[in-house]
């Protein structure tokens, strides 16, 4: 049995069209879970409760966390730790291999124009702080030997299906309207972005791949890595709509902030637009000869799907 907590997230659905590929017993676990595969067995749960969440895990050989809660630093604090907790209790208990989906918050801001798996863990922001706590509790279990983990590590998203993504919102929904694109701080600047069905299907590889664990993994981005100027004019391109772009600036992010709350929770992380971000994803793509999509081919399905 092959377990995803989070089912119905941006991730979860599509690395469960993946799983199918390596096992037929699958549990989808969510406060309402749906179906992907015709076998996926369906598990609702309230994931904030730690007895559910060890009853949800029991029988796994891999559990998959990929949960997303609601982007708020309070939301975070009260219970990322608290599952995470729960969730390595369970699967200790249970004998069963964890694989976390996480960000790139926890790096140090002079990694952010070449992250590595290597990059210095000091977040300068409260929820990259959270994100540090959450991995440094996997990890410290790991090394002592109580638990087989392993951390897949995306940057930002972007793919079909994918509401969530500062992509879809800013730039294509707004394109839709017949809008100008958005983009924060300077569009001049290198962004990578990571094509969702890429990260679910490295996901689960990496959680079928018994060597791949006790470590940290980069999930497979793009290295031709895209300004924020010249991913905009892709969309633009393949959506045959004019060219448009709003830049918003540091201080407008922070006075639309009080009316707009998910551009208030934005406001710390801003130091990831003002300079290049680039995410060296070279470790997985050697290891398993991936070739990841390309920026111009993940935009073409990102348009079509959403047609």
């Amino acid at each position: 049995m092959q377990t995803i907590l989070g089912a119905n997230g941006t991730i979860g659905s599509v690395l469960a069209k993946e799983l199918i590929n390596y096992t037929d017993k699958i549990r989808l676990v969510s406060r309402n879970p749906r179906k992907v595969n015709e076998s996926d067995e369906l598990f609702p749960a309230d994931l904030s409760n730690p007895e559910i969440v060890e009853k949800a895990i029991e029988g796994s050989e891999v559990v998959y966390l990929v949960v997303g809660f609601d982007y708020k630093l309070k939301v975070w604090q009260e219970k990322w730790p608290r599952l995470m907790r729960a969730t390595i209790d369970a699967c200790t208990k249970h004998n069963a291999r964890l694989v976390f989906f996480d960000n790139i918050y926890m790096y140090d801001i002079n990694a952010i124009p070449h992250m590595t798996e290597e990059s210095p863990n000091n977040p300068p922001s409260k929820k990259g702080a959270v994100r540090k706590q959450i991995a440094q509790m996997i990890m410290d279990e790991v090394k002592a030997g109580k638990l087989i983990a392993l951390i897949a590590r995306s940057a930002d998203f972007y793919g079909p299906g994918n509401e969530k993504s500062f992509v879809n919102e800013m730039v294509y929904k707004n394109f839709l309207k017949r809008m100008r694109a958005n983009w924060f701080i300077d569009p001049d600047k290198k962004h990578s972005f990571t094509f969702t069905p890429d990260a679910a299907k490295a996901t689960a590889l990496l959680g079928n791949t018994g060597d791949a664990y006790n470590t940290i993994w980069h999930l497979p981005t793009d290295k031709n890595t895209q300004t924020g100027r010249e991913f905009v004019e892709l969309f633009s391109r393949e959506m045959k709509v004019a060219n448009k772009l709003f830049v918003i600036p540091s201080w407008l992010i922070k006075i639309i902030g009080i009316f707009v709350p998910i551009l208030k929770e934005m406001s710390e992380m801003m130091y990831q637009y003002d300079r290049d971000y680039f995410f060296d994803s070279s470790k997985f793509e050697k290891r398993f000869k991936f070739n990841p999509t390309s920026y111009q081919e993940g935009v073409k399905a990102t348009v079509r799907q959403k047609k």
